[in-house]
């Protein structure tokens, strides 16, 4: 039976899949209301610092869906975690300590978890999947983020037997590597969005962390930190994401990226794995006698496509995209400007630092900082010069926060 179908016998039965969501910012109050008219599916918790934008997104849901819901709101998540009336548990912060006491509590209370929280995944996600493994327990990244509409490509064109050679994603805004809120706050504003959200956009956090999570998920790794960042169209994007050797700009295959000019679309590059395979290829892209090509959806619908993801878990215990193992890569912590000896750094989205792109075997070497766990108090230890890394050396970490100690488990657990 298809997915809608299996949601279309929840609603027969009168047996709605109960979804608590943790936060309510555009992301959090998005999926609540697309979920206001999916049959076999309703939300019946809603928790946010801001009460009020939680009223807002329960008042929202009963306005379009056909039975009024008594959703619980509350400025504790915990609440909503530990509540009977809900069944899964959908975590739309995007802040790390709150992704990480979240997962925690899901845990606690044998509660499943799908994360709209891609900065928490990238910092402690492969301690997270095999501990809610271990314990019968479904933890996944959702559906409409690129990471996971790029591994439902890279697994499709993968169970036909194709050769992937890059993987990646568009850039939905110019890069402007020194963006901070202040400078994101007019637009954010016009877009009814969180400056610091928009900032780390801008700056190529979420992208960095996106192509992060992907990397995890299927294996591939950047081939530069923080990738080449071509600009191209369909065509160009193939022939630019070659071999040096064949007229390209990559050292190596296996590798994810991102392209500014493809957004807000997502992307492989595959090549036929015979001779046979290779014509037929050539026939039905309609794009000449070529070795490779790109095989592309033009949309990501955020988190839109959150409820598949949840339906998917709900009903048959499935995922949409979860870390392989020991981490491929990191995003880590690079300044945005220069900080002074002494001075507190603040994180993602704010105006110290900037996430780039890196193996996780280049930042344990090099001992640079995974930028989820610049959280709490971090201090600067020496003057750190603009443009560099933050280090385990010129950074003294908070180690009081929860994300902190759950990266330690990690490293020391899983490598």
């Amino acid at each position: 039976m298809t997915l809608y179908g299996q949601l279309l016998e929840r609603e027969k039965e009168g047996n709605p899949i109960k979804v608590g969501v943790i936060g309510a910012g555009q992301m959090g109050r998005g999926m609540v209301a697309q979920i206001s008219t999916i049959p076999g599916m309703i939300v019946t918790g809603i928790s946010d610092l801001n009460i009020e934008a939680a009223q807002k997104a329960k008042e929202a849901f009963n306005k379009s869906s056909k039975a009024k819901v008594d959703i619980l709101t509350t400025k504790d998540f915990k609440e909503v975690i530990n509540s009977d009336e809900v069944e899964i548990v959908v975590e739309a912060t995007g802040v790390p300590e709150v992704g990480a006491k979240v997962c925690l509590e899901c845990l606690l209370a044998h509660k499943n978890v799908v994360l709209l929280n891609v900065e928490i995944d990238i910092t402690i996600g492969s301690l997270m999947h095999k501990l809610f493994k271990s314990a019968g327990l479904v933890y996944t990244g959702s559906a409409g983020d690129e990471p996971a509409e790029v591994v439902a490509l890279y697994e499709f064109a993968k169970s036909m037997g194709m050769e992937v050679l890059v993987a990646g994603k568009g850039k939905n805004n110019k890069l402007k590597v020194h963006a901070n809120p202040d400078t994101a706050k007019e637009e954010a504003d016009s877009k009814n969005m969180n400056a610091h959200m928009l900032a780390a956009f801008q700056d190529g956090t979420k992208t960095m962390a996106e192509m992060n999570l992907l990397s995890n998920a299927i294996g591939f790794k950047p081939d530069v930190a923080g990738m080449h960042g071509i600009s191209g169209d369909l065509d160009s994007t193939v022939d630019q994401l070659k071999l040096k050797g064949e007229g390209g700009v990559l050292d190596n295959y296996g590798v994810v990226e991102y392209v500014d000019g493809l957004a807000p679309g997502v992307f492989v590059i595959v090549k036929g794995q015979n001779e046979g395979v290779k014509e037929e290829l050539n026939y039905l892209m309609k794009k000449g006698d070529r070795d490779r090509h790109i095989l592309y959806r033009p949309f990501h619908l955020a988190s839109l496509e959150t409820p598949t993801t949840v339906a998917k878990v709900a009903l048959n215990n499935d995922t949409s995209i979860v870390p392989l193992g020991k981490p491929i890569s990191d995003t880590v912590a690079f300044t945005k400007r220069e900080i002074k000896k002494g001075e507190r750094i603040d994180g993602i989205g704010g105006y110290c630092v900037r996430g780039l792109l890196e193996t996780h075997d280049t930042c344990i070497e090099e001992r640079h900082i995974p930028i989820g766990l610049i959280a709490g108090e971090t201090i600067a230890k020496e003057d750190i010069p603009a443009d560099s890394f933050l280090t385990l050396d010129n950074t003294e970490l908070d180690t009081s926060t929860t994300v902190y100690k759950l990266r330690k488990l990690q490293d020391e657990f899983i490598g």
